[in-house]
Order: structure tokens, then C-alpha cells, then sequence
């Protein structure tokens, strides 16, 4: 897709609709993403290699303020942070989501390949037994050692 970033960003409706045209292995993963460092570079890069189009859930603030992910979190705004996420060239749409997990996402784009970081336990991603009750596959990406949101806020508050 050529043209601005904020082209690739849709609500649910229109993702769908534009998930049903896709001929290809379509990849679904989601997250905060609130401060992005290499680990969620590999992580969209890596799930863009599992099929041939990449949609991304991303938290509405809402939503990770009931994660509680911590004060002061999400430090960037939902549409910044949909945004960013929309600039790389490894993905095609963009969701935000206000519900505390992506299970509605997940059911309405039936994703062929559902990605999450390694630090998920296969029993804790969500969507997991949904996509391969409908012949889909999950992969989880090895992380990046040293890069963590949670690690780069501590530091960004710590006294100097």
C-alpha cells in the first residue's frame, strides 16, 4: 500500500472487509506498543514473514490503563501509537481495540497465523485455541534480550 500511514489504520468493520479480499495467509498480532524498540520491530517483522498480509491490534488507552501496565501507561496516545505502527512496511492494517483482550478481533478477521512474543506461554495467548479450531497456526517469536517497554519507562523515570 502506498500513500500515508494513517491510510492502513480502519475500524473493525473495514479491516474485515478488506481481510475477505485478501488471497494470501493473513497474520494477525496485537499489543500496547506504547514505546517501540527493537523487540517490537523483530515481532512485526517476523509475523509479516508468516503470511502474505499483517494485521495489527493495537490497545486503545482504555484498554491498557485496565491492563494496568502501570501509572502513568499508556505514555503515547492510541491514535500516535496506531500510527507508528502503521508506518512500517511489514504491516498492511492497523486495528485499535478498546476490549481488555483481541478475542473479538481475532473471531471477526480470522487470521490464518495468530503471532505473540515468546514471553507468552502458549496457554496464555488469546485467540489461540480459536485460530486452530479453524485450521489457523500459532507462532511465537523469540524476544529481543534487553528491550522491554516496561524496562525503558523504568529508566525514563529514574532519578538521574
Amino acid at each position: 500500500m502506498t500513500g500515508s500511514s494513517a491510510a492502513k489504520i480502519r475500524r473493525l468493520p473495514e479491516a474485515v472487509s478488506w481481510r475477505a479480499g485478501q488471497s494470501g495467509p493473513v497474520v494477525f498480532t496485537n499489543g500496547v506498543f506504547d514505546l517501540v524498540h527493537p523487540g517490537h520491530v523483530e515481532l512485526l517483522e517476523a509475523a509479516r514473514r508468516e503470511g502474505a498480509a499483517l494485521i495489527v491490534g493495537v490497545n486503545s488507552d482504555a484498554s491498557v490503563r485496565r491492563l494496568a501496565k502501570g501509572e502513568g501507561r499508556p505514555v503515547v496516545a492510541e491514535d500516535a501509537r496506531a500510527r507508528v505502527i502503521a508506518a512500517f512496511a511489514a504491516v498492511d492494517r492497523v486495528v485499535l481495540f478498546d476490549e481488555e483482550t483481541p478475542l473479538a478481533i481475532i473471531q471477526a478477521l480470522s487470521p490464518d497465523v495468530l503471532v505473540k512474543g515468546a514471553d507468552y506461554s502458549r496457554d496464555r495467548i488469546v485467540g489461540a485455541d480459536w485460530v486452530e479450531s479453524h485450521g489457523g497456526r500459532v507462532v511465537r517469536v523469540p524476544l529481543v534480550p534487553g528491550h522491554s517497554t516496561s524496562a525503558l519507562v523504568e529508566r525514563l523515570r529514574a532519578p538521574s
